[in-house]
């Protein structure tokens, strides 16, 4: 007896539906590898990339099968680690630290089959793309808070290396306290070190010391947080929450999301048409992520923080318009124009309001 048709479309549908699955299941998962130059941990930056590695997993069940090394100097032992993930067989590799920009595209030119993506970065290849956050807007937030907060107009920030990435964060963390407060001063102590909790510390003890009663970090470790709130300051957690560690200190943190990053760029790989690009995400797109505020922030103070940070998202208040000083009173930004992009991704000088020089 003949089938019938709905007893035939059903049998169809078993059939594409088995060979699917075969199909799947002779799949094997793409390979991802992930370089960090820090601990995972529980917090910093190191921690959010790792939180994006995971939501990038779950994203993507049965898809991928990633792995990581983390605590990688930024030097020869980058470029060994990377190599060894390149011949892993690791088709997408994460190099996720300013210092294996150089390393990555050595090891890229090696294998040219294998795409590489390096974080904050400036240097691109065939088969290499830069992506960063706009962590600035994060830590213009922080400097609009922090001027509202202090009462000796004297802020104090912590930096890790004196690279771009970390003097636009200064910059624009007292760009965003001035604007609520032009008596605002900020004093920066260098560790030399995305991670030492003793050098943060100690830097963090000067600060206070000097008058500084609102601290910011571009470093990982609770140190900052822990000792302001110890002594009775505010501090601000950043890259992931440090509240934990400062419960009364931690006005806000500003976070971030690597995971949908993470997930768009593997999932390009896996459809065979990633590309090199150059992503640069922030409030606007989820990966820059203010924490809720502390209660102590007074209500008048939360509503303007709210207000300006909608405003950034929706791309109406430009954080580095003129008129822009240097330190030596010199105009870096005229008055009615904004910073050009690539002039504040190579920004090697401070703002009028930070005292010190950069280290060399």
């Amino acid at each position: 007896m003949p089938l019938s048709r709905i007893a035939l479309y059903f049998l169809n549908s078993l059939v594409l539906s088995l060979a699917f699955s075969i199909a799947q299941a002779a799949t094997p998962p793409l390979k991802v590898g992930f370089v960090y130059v820090g601990p995972v941990g529980d917090i910093g930056w190191t921690h959010a990339h790792n939180q994006g590695r995971l939501a990038m997993e779950k994203a993507l069940p049965g898809q991928v099968k990633s792995t990581y090394v983390e605590n990688v100097p930024e030097g020869a032992d980058a470029e060994r680690v990377i190599r060894q993930l390149a011949a892993d067989g690791n088709k997408i590799i994460f190099t996720t630290s300013f210092g294996f920009m150089n390393p990555t595209l050595k090891v890229a030119r090696a294998f040219p089959n294998t795409d590489f993506a390096h974080a904050t970065g400036y240097k691109m290849a065939r088969n290499v793309a830069i992506y960063q956050a706009r962590t600035y807007e994060g830590a213009y937030m922080l400097g609009v808070l922090a001027g509202k907060m202090t009462k000796s107009n004297t802020l104090g920030f912590v930096g890790s290396f004196p690279v771009p990435e970390v003097i636009r964060n200064i910059n624009a963390f007292t760009l965003g306290a001035q604007s609520v407060n032009p008596k605002i001063r900020t004093k920066v102590v260098w560790v030399n070190s995305w991670y030492d909790p003793a050098r943060e510390r100690q830097a963090a003890e000067t600060m206070i010391a000097q008058g500084a009663d609102v601290l910011s970090q571009n470093t990982d470790s609770p140190a900052v947080i822990q000792t302001a709130q110890e002594k009775g300051v505010y501090a601000f957690g950043w890259d992931s929450d440090m509240a934990k560690f400062g419960p009364k200190a931690q006005l806000v943190a500003s976070t971030l999301n690597w995971g949908p990053y993470y997930t768009q760029a593997v999932k390009a790989v896996i459809a065979g048409n990633w590309k090199p690009t150059d992503t640069l995400w922030g409030l606007k797109e989820g990966m820059v992520v203010l924490t809720p505020l502390n209660p102590v922030v007074p209500h008048a103070v939360a509503k303007l923080f709210n207000e300006k940070k909608q405003a950034i998202a929706d791309g109406k208040l430009p954080m580095f318009a003129g008129p822009i000083k240097d330190q030596t009173g010199t105009i870096r930004v005229a008055a009615g124009q904004i910073m050009p992009l690539k002039d504040l991704m190579s920004i090697n000088y401070y703002v009028q309001g930070v005292e010190g020089s950069i280290p060399r």
